[in-house]
């Protein structure tokens, strides 16, 4: 090996060649600094006088798949000009680190396709090696994000585990990049990034969010002239649930065992739109047999296909007039299940009909917490809730397989 094969192959520079030995199936390279390249770790200085040094070994890249080591006695010197002695920096390794750069870069492109266990068993390293490399390339790239240029976000959370445990994460809409991941949920867990928004001067016009009173809170108080989008994909998740729940209902209150064998297995069919039905499998029929049988049941199955035409007006004043008659029939049907959602709709009717002034929900949000289950499920569960947020953080970049 020469010292032009350091810097070629390992990026080693400004460093000799001495020797190398094979011991053990594993490379090692001994190498030095020259006394005419040394310099004085504070000033920079060149009036330096040597005085010992510390043994340090550095793990570089495997060659042939044997792990090589670099071997070096890192110099210790007086500085003449700031009067102290200090260990000189190592030029091819981060402090405190027991790895080269090189090495570093290796791994973070082996993790873009492997787990962290894969990328320590192919290295020979430990597990936690690995895991101590992304963490610092997270926290340098993704570890503060820039909010000064924020517009448009989405607010939701994300269940991580038993016991209730949540994550709050807030997603820019124009970038689809995670901004934030708080712990826990409500009102609370986004404290640190109302903070952080202010001490940026990022003027948000949109936030998009359920209708969670936790949220309608805490943008009325943070975001007092921003205009609050309340997703529309949750406002149908939420009366598909209250159509299961009535419908369960109307189960239970069958009159015979014919009506009861009718209305099991059509909770399914009742929350599909219709167009997704499947002809070969006899859906359509089946759930007409349903809304046939069972009059209350028909009119809130209807009133869920007229509550998306809300969203698919050409402005704001007639999804208003819309939505006023939608509101009307659903009273008018003396079905408690709808009078309830009406009264919903209506005390939240300027948050829905916002989606006229600006066009956006959480649904890139939902597909970003997607991906942080399988992130999730892949890594069978991260032990470190910090390493897990970063690796959110940086979720939007991800173009491989989502490794743990």
């Amino acid at each position: 090996m020469s010292t032009s094969l350091l810097y070629h192959a390992f990026g080693v520079v400004g460093y000799r060649y001495v020797s190398q030995t094979f011991e053990g199936g594993r490379v090692t390279v001994r190498i030095e600094q020259p006394r005419e390249r040394l310099r004085c770790p504070q000033c920079g200085g060149t009036e330096v006088w040597a005085q010992g040094g510390e043994e340090r070994v550095f793990r570089t890249l495997p060659i042939g798949g044997k792990p090589v080591q670099l071997r070096l006695k890192v110099p210790r010197v007086m500085c003449f000009a700031c009067f102290q002695a200090r260990q000189v920096k190592v030029g091819f390794a981060a402090p405190r680190k027991h790895y080269t750069r090189s090495f570093e870069r290796y791994a973070l492109e082996l993790s873009r396709r492997m787990t962290i266990k894969d990328v320590a068993e192919h290295l020979q390293v430990s597990w936690d090696t690995i895991k101590d490399i992304q963490t610092h390339s997270l926290q340098r790239r993704f570890g503060k994000p820039k909010l000064h240029k924020l517009k448009e976000i989405a607010i939701d959370e994300i269940a991580i585990g038993k016991g209730h445990r949540y994550l709050t994460v807030v997603l820019n809409l124009l970038s689809g990049a995670v901004v934030f991941v708080g712990d826990g949920k409500g009102v609370e867990a986004l404290a640190p990034f109302w903070r952080r928004v202010r001490r940026a001067g990022a003027q948000i016009k949109a936030v998009a969010t359920d209708m969670s009173a936790a949220y309608i809170r805490a943008v009325r108080d943070n975001l007092p002239r921003t205009v609050h989008v309340f997703d529309h994909f949750h406002v149908i998740k939420l009366f598909n649930e209250k159509l299961s729940a009535f419908r369960r209902e109307l189960y239970h209150q069958a009159a015979s065992d014919q009506e009861r064998q009718i209305l099991k297995g059509t909770r399914w069919l009742l929350l599909k739109n219709p167009e997704n039905l499947d002809e070969g499998r006899n859906e359509l029929d089946r759930l007409r047999a349903a809304l046939q049988l069972n009059e209350p049941l028909a009119i809130a199955y209807y009133l869920k296909e007229d509550l998306r035409q809300i969203w698919s007006q050409p402005n704001k004043r007639t999804a208003r007039r819309v939505l006023r008659d939608w509101l009307a029939r659903a009273r008018a049907s003396g079905i408690r299940m709808l009078v309830r959602f009406a009264d919903t709709l209506e005390e939240h009717q300027e948050g829905v009909l916002n989606y006229y002034h600006y066009r956006i929900s959480t649904g890139p949000l939902e597909g970003t917490n997607t991906k942080i289950q399988l992130l999730k499920r892949q890594a069978y569960g991260f032990r470190d809730q910090e390493f897990f947020k970063l690796k959110i953080l940086g979720i939007h970049e991800t173009t491989h397989a989502l490794v743990g």
